[in-house]
């Protein structure tokens, strides 16, 4: 039995689906069962609760073969993180208390930083609490999402892909978020180690190269447009995030251009994606979802 949290989310739901695919026993923590209920009618085991209450964890965590844990994407976090400190504290209380022969956390490139990386503090403070675990635990630094690009499918139509990226030609690390669910499936359920390890997951990818594979799916010609600095806070708020609370998305964006995310840390393990862009594109394009 395995632990997936965020199952009703893009990693979870991969990560669960890997699981299931293996025929492995899958136990999911939900706040809502109806939500999660096409993961009930597949076989996954739902555990009531809510990661901003360390027993619901405790609860979820019981006689598991490993557990796959994440943060909630928060695009606006208080100035000193509380949301994400909140979360980390039920955390290592519940994996304090329980034990579990196996943790897959989902981190990012850049949270081997402790400073300067804006929304990825979060996930630095995540892997800086769980080094006082004495667990077998696996830090999967994943790259940017392809998936947050499939709002290219619409503005592709215009032409343009506008990114945060800038200059749109310099390469950062990108993945599918189908390929981070078959790697935590693989390290839950594979061979086991020892100790705490770093794992970099993803390719090195421009801007320019997601505009030229969505060129290819939607058969038109995209190129991508970098959003000027100055209009960096008007384009979050188009996006949901409330005036004034965009800061640690713009730094995190200011990192990723400065190199913040670029494969090749120290003492990391690597895996490279199996997925493309254009992949992603195809698949939204065939089921509509975009």
């Amino acid at each position: 039995m395995f632990l997936v949290m965020g199952i009703t989310g893009k990693v979870g739901g991969a990560t669960a689906t890997h699981l299931l695919k293996q025929g492995r026993k899958v136990r999911a923590l939900v706040r809502d069962r109806d939500k999660a209920a096409s993961w009930a009618d597949q076989g996954v085991e739902l555990v009531e609760g809510d990661w901003n209450d360390a027993a619901s964890i405790k609860r979820a965590l019981k006689d598991v073969d490993g557990a796959f844990v994440m943060l909630p994407p928060i695009w606006a976090p208080s100035p000193d993180f509380k949301e994400a400190k909140g979360v980390i504290a039920n955390y290592v209380e519940a994996l304090t208390h329980v034990s579990v022969p196996r943790v897959v956390a989902l981190s990012s490139m850049g949270a081997n930083q402790t400073s300067g990386m804006g929304l990825i503090t979060a996930l630095s403070l995540l892997e800086q609490s769980f080094r006082e675990l004495n667990l077998p635990i696996a830090y999967m630094r994943a790259g940017g999402f392809f998936e947050n690009f499939l709002y290219g499918l619409h503005t592709g139509q215009g032409g343009t892909l506008p990114v945060f990226y800038d200059p749109t030609n310099r390469k950062s690390t990108m993945v599918a978020t189908n390929d981070i669910g078959a790697e935590i499936a693989t390290l839950l359920s594979g061979p086991a180690w020892t100790g705490h390890r770093a794992i970099e997951l993803g390719s090195m990818v421009s801007a320019d190269d997601v505009a030229a594979q969505l060129s290819e799916v939607m058969k038109l010609d995209v190129r991508a447009v970098a959003i000027p600095r100055a209009g960096w806070a008007g384009a979050f708020e188009q996006l949901g995030i409330p005036r004034g609370q965009s800061g640690p998305a713009e730094i995190m964006y200011e990192a990723v251009n400065a190199g913040g995310m670029d494969i090749g840390v120290a003492g990391t393990e690597y895996v490279p994606g199996a997925t493309s862009a254009r992949d992603v594109f195809a698949a939204a394009q065939k089921a509509g979802i975009a």
